[in-house]
């Protein structure tokens, strides 16, 4: 960020001073730059907008990112810095949340600044990476003075000397530093230093000085300080603010992950061409020696640190398993013999039954076919995978049981059944207000993110729909059938099968027809569920008038026409002061159901669109309409070996699984 005249940063500088012993609670941890504005609509308005989507899934494991958008002069530039002790999950939802805030906070402004607790987001319309900024600067103190302020200070210079040092010898990964030292009275005073890392050790080091400079302003002996400057962060205080375990894990590990300097060096001035000859015969086949040892010691090296990972992570799996794995005959008598009186649905996959465990707890038994097709051992590792995932928003995997040809899959049992029985009844659907119709879409974004970026696997759904949305006692939606549907490493993103398993309606075309799937087939499929959510209406049973027509046919003709709100509920309607927002979550569903793929929001960018009104929409394209079929809304499985001829494969009625365990009740 550039630097302006002193003078223009007069109402900027802050002075706050509190009362409180952990922490600092400032009224205003935010700057807005207002020499320099944008118009609405405007290309400037068009990048940030675009910009900010993007932050928080970009954010790496070190808690930075930095990144542009457009061309100069409309270019707008963004650094994104979490605090270093900070998990990349919390990081991430931290950067969600000052994105959506800074814009509101500084409307029309094309610089401004906000310090989170957890995280800082600068944007700009001028350069600022690897440039360094002290101003504007917000600064705290806690009013507590120690008796000793001589002592204290002492104590304190040395602590924050060491913290400078440490935190300027980080690497381009990360540069940050946290300590303690024991104060009078027996205390503790607990530092943090970070620079963000793209500044050179010099810069931070000057950053970090000139932050010093500050804190020695305070009255001596202040028993806690903090320093927000846009380049670099100080802050001490008598409580433990930052998780030193992860602190100390971090630096360790950007130390071994940052490239080594590089430190080239020229020949000597004056000698003869015939000697440079000589020694780069020489010199040249032994460094190609050396690198050939190194490369063959490093590989070997981490080979070994890979077996012994594997050999790890088996030995937790298999005690995961074992701790999970519930006696066949207790989940026997819970469901009472899997008796009709228990069974709450019946799909492709297998019955679902509701049982009580001895202790009084109530779950619900997903019985697998028995032509699941699976080995024990195939079985238990991807259970163990399912058992890790953990969010809010998805159904939670409590264990399974194995006993001959039988297998068992233990959820959580959640009240209020699937929201296709409220959504798709007259008498029940009054009950989903907007307000519970926004939370229950939000929530659905939420989990698919999770489970698309969050979650130690990639995982794509592949029959995301109402019958396999299930909501708890507070209406809080809870994705089910996620469990197997297609896993991933964390840097694939897409496949092809010639086994599709889905439901009709809900689709991507894509996969639809040639078998390709990826994060971006579910997004599809969960713009189907909000036009579904928004009109109360079956995708494929939509009423317009007298006549059925397609879902997405209608959607678009009439965004096109400029008559969406004769598609939304009418439930919806009336007395609701709400249109605007409903119709913003029509024009996010135009989005995710593009034709083509790669138009079409990845599911962070939908949350963020979600969550951040003053965000604005690009303009859809044609979506792709339905294809026609009488299959109905029940979970198919279909086999195809030629996808070039663009026709359909064939229906199998059998419904088997095309990947794995796939199936979480209801279906």
């Amino acid at each position: 960020m550039d630097s302006c005249p002193k003078a223009a940063f007069v109402f900027i500088v802050i002075f706050i001073v509190t009362n409180i012993n952990l922490g600092f609670v400032s009224s205003q941890n935010y700057v807005c730059y207002p020499d320099n504005n944008y118009t609405k609509n405007s290309a400037y308005e068009s990048n940030l907008n675009t910009l900010l989507s993007s932050l928080s899934p970009n954010v790496d494991s070190f808690g930075f990112y930095n990144a542009s958008s457009g061309q100069n002069p409309d270019q707008v530039n963004a650094l994104i810095l979490c605090r270093a002790d900070v998990r990349l999950d919390i990081c991430r939802s931290c950067v969600t949340n000052v994105t959506s805030q800074l814009v509101q906070l500084c409307p029309n402004q094309k610089r401004a600044v906000l310090w989170d607790e957890l995280c800082m987001l600068r944007y700009s319309n001028s350069p600022m990476y690897g440039i360094v900024d002290t101003i504007p600067r917000i600064l705290g103190r806690n009013t507590n003075n120690f008796s000793d302020p001589e002592r204290y200070s002492a104590d304190l210079r040395q602590l924050l000397d060491e913290l400078r040092k440490s935190a300027v010898s980080g690497g381009s990964l990360l540069k940050a530093a946290g300590n303690s030292r024991t104060a009078p009275d027996f205390q503790v005073v607990y530092g943090l230093m970070q620079c963000t890392p793209d500044l050179s050790a010099a810069d931070c080091d000057g950053c970090l000085v000139e932050a010093n400079k500050n804190i020695n302003g305070f009255p001596a002996g202040s028993s806690g300080v903090r320093l927000l400057l846009p380049s670099c962060n100080v802050r001490y205080e008598l409580s433990s603010f930052y998780d030193g375990t992860t602190l100390q894990e971090r630096v360790a590990a950007a130390a071994a992950a940052a490239p080594p300097p590089s430190s080239p060096s020229s020949p000597p001035p004056g000698k003869k061409k015939n000697t440079a000859r000589i020694v780069i015969a020489i010199v040249v086949p032994i460094v190609a020696i050396l690198i050939l040892v190194a490369g063959v010691l490093v590989f070997l090296r981490q080979r070994r640190k890979h077996q012994r990972r594997e050999k790890l992570q088996n030995v937790e799996d298999m005690s995961i398993a074992e701790s999970i794995q519930i006696d066949f005959n207790e989940i026997r008598a819970a469901t009472d013999d899997f008796s009709d009186a228990n069974k709450l649905g019946q799909g492709g996959f297998g019955s679902v039954y509701k049982g009580v465990l001895a202790n009084g707890q109530e779950i619900a038994v997903k019985r697998l076919s028995r032509d699941f097709g699976q080995g024990d051992n195939e079985f238990k590792n991807e259970v163990v995978l399912v058992a890790r995932l953990q969010h809010r928003n998805l159904v939670r995997l409590l264990g399974f049981s194995i006993e001959g040809t039988e297998r068992l899959l233990i959820y959580e049992f959640v009240e209020n059944a699937s929201l296709d029985h409220f959504l798709f009844n007259s008498a029940k659907r009054s009950y989903l207000d907007w307000d519970r119709r926004y939370k229950i879409i939000l929530g659905i974004a939420r989990g698919l993110l999770y489970l698309h970026e969050d979650s130690r696997l990639r995982i794509i759904h592949r029959d995301l729909k109402a019958s396999n949305i299930l909501l708890d006692g507070e209406m809080i939606p809870k994705i089910a059938d996620f469990g197997m549907a297609r896993l991933f490493e964390k840097d694939e993103t897409q496949g092809n099968t010639s086994r599709i398993v889905g439901t009709y309606g809900y689709m991507a075309p894509e996969y639809a027809m040639h078998g390709q799937f990826s994060i971006k087939s579910d997004v599809f499929s969960f713009g189907v569920l909000v036009f579904e959510i928004l009109t109360g209406q079956k995708n494929n049973s939509f009423r317009n008038g007298e006549n059925l027509e397609d879902l997405l046919s209608s959607a678009w003709r009439h965004w096109r026409e400029g008559t969406a709100t004769n598609m939304i509920d009418p439930m919806l309607k009336d007395g609701s002061n709400s249109m605007r927002d409903i119709l913003r979550c029509f024009h996010i569903s135009l989005l995710c159901v593009q034709e083509n793929a790669g138009d079409r929001p990845t599911m962070a960018n939908v949350a963020l669109m979600l969550s951040s009104f003053s965000l604005t929409l690009p303009l859809p394209s044609e979506p792709a309409f339905f294809v026609s079929g009488s299959y109905g809304t029940d979970a198919i499985s279909m086999d195809f070996s030629d996808s070039s001829t663009g026709k359909l494969p064939k229906h199998d009625s059998t419904l088997k699984n095309g990947s794995s365990i796939s199936g979480v009740y209801p279906r």
